[in-house]
């Protein structure tokens, strides 16, 4: 008789094997008794005992119980809370290494979901790749009746508290600890998700990667009045803090930001350049968080569109409308659709403040209205597409398809 699966690879059974490929969520992956096993914190190239400590009918999970041989990709991790943190997967492999892995996700993606063999140019690095994001959003926990801040835990909602992250501007850090300092001083208690009692939730900090503007929202549970003396006192001791806002959100949700935003001190928007362009950062807007690589990546799409000046362009899901802005003044026409009503006129305001008349912006769902450009004779040679995760849906395709650009 055949051996069903589980009968062969057991719970807590070690064996040596060799990590042959990494996962996009970071998992390394082996094979034991003929069964795919994922293994968190591991490297291509890694011998090592495996210990299995799940398994599935068709793959099972492990952990390393004794690494072997290290891989030659393996560095030093430069974080003190790797991996306890679920904040990066990474970084415990070198960035030649990472840059070569997330190539493969991507191949891996045109493969499998769209059955194409595309071929790739060279990734291109990130200018910069430490203290480079311009936003974060900490969540808030009590530990040891405590407030802390941090990020959280891999696979879950337990906040590991720590201040040297690597990612972030030294600034950030700086600004949450004072935070929570005041919240324990002055016995404010952090949100609890398991009752929903509690009053600070997140700490969200904005800078602007050119300006140096920061921005301080505290998300709370309820207005706090104790946070409005505080909002005048750290921005007097932090000067770059030109905008101190408290967030409201009461909801039982995983969605950070409530729907009530009500200015403490300062300016509702902080200020920053993109491409050259001034814009300004409300904390709902989009904007990609690391400003350096954005700018870099907007520039090779220009490059590919290969504008001469008597084009018109179309940028779907358009956001704040910076990546067709940017291409502005090489374009006849730049057309911008997106659905959220405050980023349509956020992108106005973008136009208008660095001397775009050549803009023209719609609300609506990118592909009723794609269709409705395509129905009225609008004949972009150029379009650029920036969707959600989701993707494109089959409407927009085909309205992009029907206006057969360039």
């Amino acid at each position: 008789m055949k051996k069903n699966r589980n009968e062969v690879l057991q719970k807590n059974q070690i064996a040596r094997t060799r990590i042959t490929d990494i996962t996009a969520e970071g998992n390394g992956v082996c094979r034991m008794d003929g069964m795919a096993v994922f293994v968190p914190n591991t490297a291509v190239g890694d011998e090592l005992d495996c210990r299995i400590v799940k398994v599935q009918k068709s793959y099972a999970y492990g952990k390393i119980e004794k690494l072997v041989v290290p891989s030659p990709e393996r560095i030093e991790p430069d974080c003190a809370v790797f991996p306890q943190c679920g904040g990066c997967v990474f970084r415990h492999i070198n960035y030649a290494e990472e840059l070569r892995l997330k190539v493969g996700f991507a191949a891996e993606s045109f493969r499998r979901l769209g059955k194409l063999e595309v071929t790739w140019e060279a990734p291109e690095a990130s200018p910069q790749t430490a203290q480079y994001r311009n936003k974060v959003q900490y969540p808030v926990a009590e530990q040891d009746g405590r407030v802390v801040f941090g990020f959280y835990a891999r696979n879950s909602h337990r906040v590991v508290p720590h201040k040297t992250c690597p990612l972030q501007p030294e600034i950030f850090e700086k600004i949450a600890t004072r935070v929570v300092d005041f919240a324990n001083e002055n016995e404010i208690p952090a949100y609890r998700e398991e009752t929903g009692e509690g009053v600070l939730r997140h700490i969200y900090l904005r800078q602007g990667a050119h300006s140096g503007e920061v921005m301080l929202c505290l998300v709370c549970t309820a207005p706090e009045e104790r946070f409005q003396p505080f909002a005048k006192q750290i921005s007097a001791d932090f000067p770059q803090i030109q905008s101190v806002l408290m967030n409201i959100n009461p909801a039982r949700t995983n969605v950070i930001l409530g729907k009530c935003t009500v200015l403490l001190a300062g300016k509702s928007a902080i200020r920053d350049v993109m491409c050259g362009m001034e814009t300004e950062l409300a904390p709902e807007a989009f904007y990609q968080v690391n400003t350096a690589a954005a700018e870099r990546l907007y520039g090779i799409a220009a490059e590919y569109a290969q504008l001469s000046g008597g084009e018109t362009l179309l940028d779907l899901y358009c956001g704040a409308g910076l990546i067709g802005l940017s291409m502005a003044g090489r374009a006849k026409r730049v057309l911008g659709v997106e659905v959220i009503a405050q980023a349509v006129e956020n992108a106005r305001k973008n136009a208008a403040r660095n001397g775009f008349h050549n803009a023209e912006f719609f609300c609506g769902d990118a592909g009723q209205v794609a269709q409705m450009l395509a129905q009225r004779g609008e004949r972009p040679d150029v379009i650029i597409a920036d969707p959600a995760r989701k993707g494109c849906d089959e409407k927009t395709l085909e309205a992009m398809v029907s206006m057969s650009p360039e």
